[in-house]
């Protein structure tokens, strides 16, 4: 397993075009390639940490890139960048091309030797197709896709309980993970906010547009027999011990 001194920095990832990583991953005889599929607040983001740490792969989450690009100067943005930049300022979604055109950028991330759990990509039976294009392309394929499963009622619960720190970003929750001074981050001390799209009636909406477009996306891969579909209820290290069972019974 990767310690956090022996991880990348992402660079490769964050900023696209030339741009390296610090620390290149040790190779294993056979690196793991994996998506992560599921709706909004299901914990996609954690359950790629943690196979990234058990298995030492690169985190490559599209969520990351967005964030990073906002905190740094335009001549340090890509053209494709700058125009994702847009619609995100707009509130718009980020078209289907754009997002595409930032992942070929970042291609040479899809081959690491350490492996890869894409987390965020792709989010559209659309761009599945165009990430296997790309991934052949580059002579990779994925190992599995690993779709996580809550009920709304318990997605909607998940998402309006959270709180974002502006400041140093760090997530809690008021039941599952409170800070220990209400309203306020335990890292920095800055208020918390709840943001507008974690909302209920914003979550509601979000959901109603995430299942309109996970059900081809879910066909696609279950047509190629590597869609895995895992029970997100319970603590983090539950679901984690689940992800390792199913990617374990895929392999024998």
């Amino acid at each position: 397993m990767a310690s956090n001194l022996d991880r990348p920095d992402q660079a490769a990832w964050l900023k696209g075009g030339e741009a390296h990583c610090n620390i290149a991953p040790e190779a294993p005889n056979h690196p793991r390639r994996v998506a992560l599929l599921g709706a909004p607040g299901v914990g996609k983001g954690t359950q790629a940490s943690l196979l990234a740490r058990r298995f030492g792969l690169c985190h490559l989450a599209t969520g990351a890139v967005f964030r990073d690009a906002i905190n740094v100067s335009e001549c340090d943005q890509t053209p494709t960048m700058l125009l994702a930049l847009e619609h995100m300022q707009a509130g718009a979604l980020v078209p289907d091309e754009i997002m595409l055109n930032l992942i070929v950028e970042r291609s040479r991330c899809l081959r690491c030797k350490g492996g890869f759990v894409l987390d965020g990509f792709p989010r559209t039976a659309k761009q599945a197709e165009a990430l296997e294009k790309i991934l052949t392309h580059q002579d990779v394929r994925l190992e599995a896709v690993l779709k996580y499963e809550l009920p709304d009622d318990a997605l909607i619960l998940r998402l309006s309980g959270r709180r974002t720190c502006p400041a140093c970003r760090a997530v809690f929750h008021l039941s599952n993970r409170a800070p220990q001074k209400p309203d306020h981050c335990d890292e920095c001390g800055t208020r918390l906010e709840q943001r507008e799209d974690d909302r209920p009636q914003s979550v509601w909406v979000r959901l109603q547009n995430y299942q309109r477009t996970s059900e081809p996306l879910d066909v696609f891969y279950r047509q190629k027999g590597i869609l895995l579909s895992i029970n997100a209820e319970g603590s983090a290290e539950e679901v984690f011990e689940r992800t390792l069972q199913a990617l374990q019974k895929r392999q024998t």
